[in-house]
């Protein structure tokens, strides 16, 4: 008897100590590295023949594709290529990455959180017809997902440095994930222009409401955004400090429109180029229009930079991932 009970206290210890040790290495495990790297910075993990070949080609067809809107040519990411044997250590730490494996069985998916966090990696592999093939199909899904990411990591930063405005909550029955950096250079009931300071102009938000049904939603529905736009800024942003100029839709370029949400409510976002009436001053603009049925209004948020002969790709992307943290009180 003394003999089974010396064996059951030897199994217990046995099983005490491997859960311990399992237990210890899951927490060691579990924990991973930051992800780094610059907003829209894509790494490509491809070896240098097929970076300069058909394959690279394509990849700097559809991830360096020229970003909608702006008045320069500027590529949806900043690409850097890195060797496959290369791809170890700090340089699989990149937030973003497009993997290429030659001479795999022909496959493409995804790897979240595989080397860092957060972190978003595209697979392919195969031949390189496979390849270009893969990319063609699904290039468009992998964009968006590595601008989710991205959105989501620049919102994660803006939120280290917030400027709170109630007015907006009291005024709109809205809130916005705004950096201090922004200041109220506009208020009225119904209607905010917020701004920054940067080096070379600066970058701003409007923020109003209008009644439900003045954006149509059929063939002119361009026609009516542009409108509407180009009534209230004529009205509401100064063109010079002596009044003269309007600020308007640019006619010469034909502006972006596309359907999407914001807070779970219908959104038009519509993306082009603004420009002041003989003043030879011009930028990007992103516009969205919330169809806010429960109080019977649509609400009006608009991003514009003013920066001559500076690139504005990342400028645009941080009034964009701004817009996009509205909630509705």
């Amino acid at each position: 008897m003394k003999k089974l009970s010396l064996i059951i206290l030897c199994m217990l210890s046995i099983v005490s100590c491997t859960e311990t040790k399992k237990n210890k290495s899951q927490k060691t495990g579990g924990a991973m590295a930051h992800s780094v790297g610059k907003i829209n910075e894509l790494s490509v993990v491809i070896n240098n023949e097929l970076w300069k070949g058909s394959v690279g080609d394509t990849i700097r067809k559809y991830f360096g594709a020229e970003v909608p809107g702006l008045p320069q040519e500027e590529p949806l990411f900043s690409m850097r290529q890195i060797p496959s044997t290369a791809f170890s250590g700090l340089a699989r730490k990149n937030r973003t990455f497009l993997w290429i494996k030659k001479g795999k069985q022909k496959d493409f998916n995804f790897l979240e959180n595989k080397f860092a966090t957060p972190q978003l990696g595209a697979v392919i592999s195969g031949t390189e017809n496979e390849i270009i093939e893969l990319i063609q199909a699904n290039h468009e899904t992998i964009v968006s997902k590595y601008k989710r990411i991205e959105t989501r990591q620049k919102q994660s930063r803006i939120k280290k440095s917030l400027e709170k405005i109630p007015q907006l909550k009291g005024k709109l029955g809205i809130s916005l994930a705004i950096p201090s950096a922004y200041r109220i250079a506009a208020e009225e009931d119904k209607f905010f222009w917020i701004r920054k300071d940067i080096q070379h102009g600066s970058m701003n938000l409007m923020i109003y409401e209008l009644p439900l049904g003045t954006v149509s939603k059929d063939s002119n529905t361009i026609g009516s955004i542009i409108k509407m736009r180009d009534s209230i800024g004529t009205i509401k942003i100064p063109a010079s400090e002596t009044g003269t100029g309007k600020f308007v839709t640019e006619e010469a370029y034909a502006p972006y429109l596309y359907e999407t949400k914001l807070d779970d409510r219908f959104t038009f976002e519509t993306k082009g180029t603004w420009e002041i009436k003989d003043r030879f001053m011009a930028g990007p603009f992103v516009n969205y229009v919330i169809e806010d049925t429960p109080n019977n209004r649509l609400l009006v948020l608009e991003g514009f930079v003013f920066a001559p002969s500076v690139y504005k790709r990342d400028n645009m992307f941080e009034l964009e991932a701004i817009i996009k943290t509205i909630k509705f009180e």
